[in-house]
Parts: C-alpha cells; structure tokens; sequence
C-alpha cells in the first residue's frame, strides 16, 4: 500500500522514520512519499520536501515567511491528492497538517491518521473540532491525552511512546566504554554536562548563550552542545569562542555519556529522563514578562515539560519566560551538579515512575499493524 507522511520538525522525523520500519515489517508492499527528513529517506521512498523548509516558530518568523508557508501547504494539499496513497499520515506539527487533513477530508475519500496527537490540551482546545471532523484515527503517545480526548466524546489509541522505543534501541546497542567514547571524541576527562538548547534557529539563539554563562563557573566540567539536525555547524560558531565548550554530533551519544543536562522544552525532555541524566528544562523567551502573562492567560495546563506533563507533578525544575535569568538559572545549576545530592537523587526516583507510566516499548509497531489492520479490512 502507499503512504504519505508529514513531519514539521527533528522529533517528527525520528518517530516517522520508526514507524515507516515498522509499517515495513507488516506490509512488505509499503510505498512511502513524504515531508520529512534524512532518517525517513533512510528508510525509502521519495522526499518531496525537507522538514527545513517548513520549519517556523513564533509569530514574527511566522508572518515573515507566510508566502512560504502557504506556497508548501499548497504544494503539499496537491500531491498528495495527485499521489492518491491508501492512507495520509499526519506527525504532530498541528498547525500545518491540520490544514492539510481538513482539504484531504473535503476534497478526497483517502483516509487521514494522525501519530503523536495535536497537543490542543495545552491550548487551542477548540481545534478538537476539526480533529473530530477530519481525522480517521488518532494515535497518542501520551497516556495523559486518553481521558481529554474522550471527555470531547473522540475516542483515540494509546500506543505507547517511540521515545521509549528509540532510547530502547540506542541503549541496547551501545557497547562504548567512556574510556573509549573519550578517546573517540577528544573531550577532556571531565564531567559532560549536555546542552540541549532547541532544534530550531530561534531557541537557540535565545537558550544556548545564557546556558554557556550558567556553565563557565565550572571549570572542572565541559559543556557540550548537542547540534540539532538541520542546523549548520558554522550557526554555532560565534557561540563557542571563548568559551569552555564544545560542539557535539549525536544527542543520544551525547546523554549517554553525561552527568547533567540544561534542556530547551520538547521532546528532548522526555528522552533526557529516559536516559536518566539530571536536567533543567530551560526556556527563554522574547518579552519575558509578556510571555508569562499569555501562558497564564492561555495555556490550561500548569507545565510545559513533558516529563512534568506526565508524571503530573513537578519532577524537573522549569525555567520559563521571566522566570528563565542567570540569577535562576545559575541558582538552579549549582543544585543540579551537587554530586549524589538528594535534589539528583529523587529525580531519579521520579524518571523511573515516569517509565512505568509510558509503559513498555512497541509504540510505533502498534501503531503500523493498526493502521496497516484498519486499512486492510477496509478493502475487503
């Protein structure tokens, strides 16, 4: 069968790529065209645009490149209606695929699936509507979304979490002494603490220079920053002059080997805890004040951090908006690099009730068999 897949970000790309191996293993005609990334063009089929172009966050980033936005939404709207595959599949990245399934449900009988739900519990609750309306099945990957989506009367499936899946996977695989991922990577015998400060040009322009402040009163310790897919080495070049730190490729290589992490929000809190490192969600933003004031106002759920998120409770410190200062951060940092601390030990006690509640690995293949399974049926 064929099947179109859209992603927005790094993360999409990742979880999409897993479950296109997945929908291999059970439909071993599996055709695939895509908005996506290197890792789904790993896996085959034909990319008709990197998730690069598409990649906008914030509202005046947004506005500048709107002609982009809406040339790719038209591109893609037309291709996939001329492709015709068997099943859209839609990646988070709600703002865009949002659009796309409501002129795919209008103007086609092709059946939209969406993987790693729109987070509309956050805000934009209203957009339920549409989900309602346009979307065949919604696959979840937190379990928390199970009881919102139903008190809307939208029944969807809980399949687990790929972040579970691809640590997993990492994790089993890994067989590097850190004598030998030392050697490998000439970084000093020192502690590593990680810096991941976004996956997009504006977080990290906004994170990674006041992460680099917090870090350089520890000399006795390396920053490392971890690169985003999709951003250019020389992006991080004026940040690493004078300072004691050192660019990384490879993320979960990266937290394998550290002792700490300052983390931008995102899917990368997630994958931090289930590597078990230590972490501060760190946060800023433009117009601080202002920002604090519209999270108040709009956004219905008391954290932004998905560990927090779903452990329902304030397992790692956020730093957010006006709340994300030196004064704090470097308050927080110093709590955080105290060795065999008990701020450090119940972080730990709290990642490992987070796993339990993500439950077991296998999300992105009961996600390919149901929808491979829904399809199927449907043709007979």
């Amino acid at each position: 069968m064929k099947y179109y897949l859209i992603v927005g970000e790094a993360s999409g790309d990742l979880h999409a790529s897993n479950l296109m191996k997945a929908l291999k293993a059970v439909d071993a005609e599996a055709e695939f065209r895509f908005f996506g990334g290197d890792l789904m063009s790993a896996v085959g089929g034909t990319r008709v645009k990197h998730y690069k172009e598409l990649a906008y966050m914030g509202f005046i980033p947004v506005l500048l490149h709107l002609r982009t936005i809406f040339s790719n939404m038209s591109l893609c709207k037309r291709d996939v209606a001329e492709w015709r595959p068997d099943a859209l599949i839609l990646v988070d990245y709600p703002g865009f695929n949002l659009s796309i399934a409501e002129y795919i449900h209008k103007n086609t009988d092709i059946p939209v699936y969406y993987y790693i739900s729109p987070k509309i519990w956050a805000w934009k609750e209203h957009r339920i509507k549409n989900i309602k309306r346009d979307v065949d099945e919604l696959f979840s990957i937190l379990p928390f979304e199970v009881e919102f989506f139903e008190k809307h009367d939208y029944k969807i499936n809980y399949v687990g979490n790929p972040c579970v899946d691809a640590v997993a996977s990492y994790r089993d695989a890994y067989n590097e002494s850190r004598e030998e991922f030392l050697a490998s990577t000439s970084l000093p015998d020192k502690k590593i603490v990680a810096l991941l400060a976004g996956s997009r040009k504006q977080e990290i322009e906004g994170n990674l220079p006041m992460m680099l402040d917090a870090m350089e009163a520890y000399p006795d310790m390396v920053a490392v920053i971890a690169k985003a897919p999709g951003i250019d080495t020389d992006f991080y070049a004026p940040y690493l002059r004078g300072r004691n730190a050192v660019l990384f490729e490879g993320t979960y290589r990266l937290l394998m080997n550290s002792y700490a992490a300052l983390v931008t929000s995102g899917t990368a809190t997630l994958e931090t805890a289930l590597f078990r490192v230590p972490q501060i969600v760190c946060y800023a933003t433009p117009m601080p004040k202002f920002y604090a004031w519209l999270r108040r106002m709009f956004l219905k759920v008391k954290y932004i951090s998905l560990v927090n998120l779903i452990a329902d409770r304030s397992v790692v410190t956020e730093l957010v908006a006006d709340t994300m200062s030196p004064d704090c951060l470097a308050a927080e940092v110093k709590k955080l690099l105290e060795p065999d601390s008990e701020y450090r030990n119940r972080m730990f006690k709290e990642y490992d009730r987070v796993i339990d509640i993500l439950g077991p690995a296998g999300a992105s293949s009961l996600a390919a068999q149901a929808i491979y399974n829904t399809l199927k049926a449907s043709k007979k």
